[in-house]
């Protein structure tokens, strides 16, 4: 029996991999701004504990995690999964969206991720997946800003896989594409206030056809939900965890195009390499 504590598990992939967890007999620490909405999505159960967690509050977050020790006695699994997305160009976004995004995306992933590495470092075994996106992979017109936060989850978690692997920690950052989720929806995505003419045919135009697509992606959340939560227990956990036909397509295509970029510049990349005087005879 595993024990997870899960960011962001009132609706979406969350709110499906504790309900998962939870009908495979594992313990679930369900973390919500309201708790209230993890209990009228799951129901009560033995096994539950719905926790307040706003991820921008490292007290919170501190807090969180003693009451899921202090129910268990310990943490296996830590699903990083809370965050929200922003539509826009990089200009139009302000300043304020773009601290508000990262509040949630970086540093409250990175305040939760602090609040439970001291109790898996004490037990010398965890899992923390880090739920990123198609979009920390690459990114595009209109969700620049959105997925600059992802890169630095991705960034953070090359990192800690290597700082704890030797503690017996595994991290993985989980990559999906376009799933059948809530993520479309004003509850889970932002849309610039600021609107720039300029933009019309790039930021633009994924502001217009973003909400036809919602509830329309080819991806599963249901048979995300069943990867992840048996992924839970796979030996050996790859760093990087891509989901979806259309997030391999985007990687292939990426490297596609960086090998074109390496072969057409290789001799100017290399150029700059210090080369050091010749050793007078």
């Amino acid at each position: 029996m595993a024990t997870w504590f899960i960011t962001g598990a009132s609706r979406g992939f969350g709110a499906r991999i504790a309900r998962l967890a939870l009908a495979k007999g594992d313990n679930v620490a369900a973390t919500a701004r309201n708790p209230h909405a993890v209990s009228e999505q799951l129901g009560e159960h033995p096994n539950l504990l719905p926790l307040a967690l706003d991820v921008t509050d490292e007290a919170q977050c501190r807090a969180a995690a003693a009451a899921a020790v202090e129910r268990f006695g310990r943490i296996d699994v830590l699903l990083n999964n809370a965050g929200y997305g922003l539509l826009g160009a990089v200009e139009e976004a302000s300043a304020a969206e773009v601290e508000a995004l990262y509040r949630t995306n970086v540093f409250g992933l990175l305040a939760v991720t602090r609040a439970i590495l001291p109790q898996m470092r004490a037990q010398r075994s965890g899992r923390i997946l880090n739920i990123s996106s198609i979009g920390g992979y690459r990114a595009g017109a209109g969700f620049g800003v959105y997925s600059s936060t992802k890169f630095a989850v991705e960034g953070l978690s090359e990192s800690l896989h290597a700082e704890l692997a030797p503690l017996g920690i595994h991290v993985t950052v989980v990559e999906p594409g376009y799933f059948r989720t809530d993520f479309l929806d004003s509850s889970s995505l932002a849309v610039s206030k600021a609107s720039i003419a300029d933009y019309h045919e790039t930021a633009g135009k994924v502001r217009n056809v973003a909400s036809g697509l919602n509830h329309e992606q080819p991806g599963d959340p249901d048979k995300l939900a069943k990867v992840l939560v048996d992924f839970a227990d796979a030996p050996n956990p790859p760093v990087r965890l891509p989901l979806g036909s259309d997030t391999v397509a985007a990687i292939a295509a990426k490297h596609a195009s960086d090998d074109k970029i390496l072969a057409e510049w290789r001799a100017i990349s290399v150029s700059t390499d210090f080369v050091p005087p010749t050793a007078a005879v």
